[in-house]
């Protein structure tokens, strides 16, 4: 999913159609992704590899299913008994690994690695995004603490919506629902453009209620969208 120069305009507009009526300031950032979840998909490796080859012992698994695991034992001139044991730990080995590399290489893939990856891992990264947004960005300097932040990530479909300690106060959390909600939609609908103009309509409303402009409204954050 891209964004047109269009797409910069309408929601740079909307930014500043919603601050018109509000002390808040709102700025949207959206990123591509927030992780690589490798530590999700060595996990699932790890796992697959660690159980899948104990479903061969029922079916009488046998080291000579592999070719040549057999015979590199059988040159060792080792005892009856060794070379069995020898031959099974190797085979066993091979077939761990193989498996391992299978199943990373599955679970990497984009929609598999979202489907695999929990949905709770996924918010709590992109959260953790969006705060070093918010701290980077300076919403926490503004004049009154009323800086929000829409932050999106495309490839997890995840939305965040953070609100500076101003608002926090005399705002409940669950009132950007609807803001999430609406981006979320559109970013699953390939209309990411149109899902950041509304959430931007929605927090502009819920920051109108509460955060009137002052007499001099002075814009402290750049009305654009900011794509990493």
């Amino acid at each position: 999913m891209r964004f047109t120069a269009q797409d910069h305009e309408r929601i740079a507009a909307a930014i500043a159609a919603s601050e018109a009526r509000t002390s808040g300031e709102i700025f949207c950032v959206v990123a591509g992704r927030v992780s690589a979840y490798r530590d999700i998909r060595l996990g699932w490796a790890a796992l697959a590899a660690l159980l899948l080859p104990l479903a061969l012992i029922p079916l009488g698994f046998d080291p000579a299913w592999l070719p040549g695991v057999a015979g590199a034992w059988e040159a060792a001139h080792m005892a009856a008994r060794d070379v069995t044991i020898g031959r099974a730990l190797a085979a066993y080995a091979v077939i761990q690994a193989a498996i391992f590399l299978v199943v990373f290489l599955i679970v990497s893939l984009p929609g598999v690695s979202r489907w695999t990856t929990p949905s709770s891992v996924r918010r709590a990264r992109t959260r953790r995004a969006a705060m070093k947004q918010f701290l980077a960005h300076g919403l926490h300097q503004t004049e009154a603490r009323t800086g929000v932040l829409i932050f999106a990530c495309l490839a997890d479909h995840q939305v965040e919506v953070v609100a500076d300690k101003g608002i926090h106060d005399k705002v409940e959390s669950a009132v950007w629902g609807d803001a999430v909600a609406a981006l979320t939609r559109d970013m699953r609908a390939r209309r990411p453009a149109e899902g950041f103009i509304t959430a931007i309509g929605l927090c502009g409303e819920v920051l109108a209620q509460h955060f009137p402009p002052r007499p001099v409204n002075e814009n402290e954050l750049p009305d654009r969208l900011v794509v990493l």
